[in-house]
């Protein structure tokens, strides 16, 4: 377990829950509504405004993209009121943004943030991931070996056949041939529609059932996702994928030269780091926004590293007329 962070106040774990009940809020709206750009604008606008609010020298590492893309919440955005802790920020105001115009699950707010230097700045490009809970063994997973490989070690780590093994995968075209490789070999699968933090989490919680993440998405994500991996336990490797000569040099520009590497858990989130997430919609992790006459309520996880507490919090907030 990491030590705990001279720069990460006790005080700025509840108030990461604040910024993604902001986002949270801005965002349940929208939901169902079937406009993502509009859902994702009101969740940036409601995270930027709550972490503007706090005394610290934030810098956004991991964002809504380069400055040029972005309006708000750009990556190598300065947030915050430019005095207290110097503190990197990885963020996604709204995770499962046509998840949240459809009104499906698992849509959240999510934020991380640790000591500067301690997050990846890791380019908008997919990654290959890989990721268990706590209790395996060292090392287990692989990105070398191929998805029947690592099946197969999780399967004798718990001391079961590879057909009670129960893997999340995105359901995307790409992922073809690992959703019929892993069905080949009688492996259950979740497939899910957006939102891989959550589903990476997922492999964390006994009754979710699901015990290993798989496939690619958002290099962003993966480090979020590594956050509150530290927090929980687990593991996780990613190694970037790149289609063009364009990400490769994004890549390079962010201070990556090892364009193979297979990242470990502590290369994407070391030292001490917090991780809060706020539901949008209903899921497997939260509850979502719900509104109850001239109130709303919100249901938020908030995670720390250093004391591997996990904080369930419910929140009731008054409607401004």
């Amino acid at each position: 377990m990491p030590k705990a962070s001279q720069v990460l106040d006790r005080v700025l774990v509840l108030e990461m829950v604040r910024v993604t009940e902001a986002a949270a809020i801005g965002a349940s709206t929208l939901v169902g509504r079937g406009d993502e750009k509009a859902a994702d604008a009101a969740a940036v606008e409601a995270m930027r405004e709550a972490l503007n609010s706090l005394d610290m020298d934030g810098t956004v590492v991991i964002g809504e993209g380069e400055r040029d893309e972005a309006p708000m919440l750009f990556i190598g955005e300065k947030v915050g009121s430019g005095t207290g802790p110097k503190i990197d920020i990885a963020l996604d105001p709204l995770e499962g943004t046509t998840i949240c115009a459809k009104s499906g699950p698992n849509s959240l707010a999510v934020l991380a943030i640790a000591e500067a230097g301690g997050l990846l700045n890791a380019p908008d490009v997919y990654m290959d991931k890989l990721a268990v809970g706590p209790g395996f063994p060292e090392n287990i997973l692989d990105l070398d070996k191929s998805p029947t490989e690592n099946i197969k070690a999780i399967a004798a780590a718990k001391g079961v056949e590879p057909n009670e093994i129960m893997a999340c995968v995105l359901d995307r075209p790409r992922h073809e041939k690992l959703i019929a490789e892993l069905r080949a070999i009688g492996c259950g699968i979740v497939l899910i529609g957006d939102g891989d933090v959550a589903g990476v989490i997922a492999t964390t919680n006994p009754d979710t059932t699901i015990d290993v993440y798989m496939g690619s998405g958002g290099a962003p994500e993966g480090v979020l996702a590594c956050a509150a991996l530290r927090c929980v336990g687990g593991q996780f490797k990613g190694r970037l994928l790149f289609r063009n000569e364009d990400e490769r040099a994004r890549a390079r520009k962010w201070g990556i030269t090892d364009l193979d590497r297979q990242y470990d858990l502590k290369d994407l989130a070391k030292g001490d780091c917090i991780f809060a997430a706020t539901g949008v919609t209903d899921g497997s992790l939260l509850e979502g926004v719900k509104r109850r006459g001239d109130k709303m309520t919100t249901e938020s996880v908030v995670m720390r590293a250093s004391s591997g507490t996990v904080r369930w919090v419910k929140g009731e907030h008054r409607i401004e007329r």
